[in-house]
């Protein structure tokens, strides 16, 4: 799907309940309740405090919400709730196109419009967060049904209520490359131990953030964790690659 420049300008607002052209953020929350149920006002004041919306304020201070600010909080949130993408990634991008670029893609692949928040972009993301058998999952990844059920059997790939996700497939086309160069399912076993290791690291930093009740703090819990790992994954890669650049030296 193209990328479209969005208008920062709030033409073409939908008038709200109150017939204002905007909406206040109770409003908001009703407009996203059918799509995300479990979006509070303080989660949306935290993506407001992290940059990925700007509302307007009345005089008064209070936030006012047009349509392209909840065609944005929709793109948000399907992108962290379908792609588990942090924040920053998404804001780069957002900000990329607010800049009047284009830029390519999504990691992932996808290629999507903060301000085309469609049926279609619905149908898109949602696409991308199925639930797969083992015989899909092992057709999408072109794998024989006996790697999938070796995968599961070491504990790289796990099935909730019987399916799996898009990070199952992702792990299952990469062990399908690795078996070309000989590495089995069995072999990658060290994987899924330094993956919980990594996790039980993560998640004792968040710890004393996601232990508190209210939902902003769990949603810095979850992006500082998201943040984090991301740092590790660059420092695992860097490592390797340094070791394997000696191979020419």
């Amino acid at each position: 799907m193209p990328v479209s420049q969005p208008d920062r300008r709030p033409t073409g607002v939908v008038p709200g309940p109150s017939g204002t052209g905007v909406l206040n953020i109770g409003e908001v929350l009703r407009e996203l309740a059918e799509e995300f149920p479990r979006v509070t006002a303080s989660k949306i004041r935290f993506l407001e405090e992290k940059g990925l919306i700007s509302p307007q304020r009345t005089r008064a201070g209070y936030r006012k919400y047009a349509s392209h600010d909840v065609e944005r909080l929709r793109f948000v949130l399907a992108l962290q709730r379908d792609q588990y993408l942090p924040l920053k990634v998404i804001k780069d991008y957002v900000d990329a196109i607010d800049r009047g670029e284009r830029p390519e893609s999504l990691p992932g692949g996808l290629t999507l419009s903060p301000r085309v928040v469609s049926d279609q972009l619905s149908r898109e993301l949602q696409g991308h967060a199925r639930r797969l058998t083992a015989e899909t999952l092992a057709a999408e990844a072109g794998a024989p049904r006996r790697l999938v059920d070796d995968l599961v059997s070491f504990g790289l790939i796990t099935a909730v209520d019987n399916r799996f996700d898009e990070h199952a497939l992702k792990i299952t086309k990469a062990c399908v490359q690795l078996e070309g160069h000989g590495i089995e399912p069995r072999h990658l076993r060290p994987f899924r131990a330094a993956a919980d290791r990594e996790l039980g690291l993560v998640e004792s930093v968040v710890a004393p953030v996601a232990s508190r009740r209210d939902v902003a703090s769990k949603a810095r819990a979850a992006e500082t964790a998201r943040e984090i790992s991301e740092l590790c994954l660059g420092l695992h890669s860097a490592l390797v690659h340094s070791h394997i650049a000696r191979m020419d030296s």
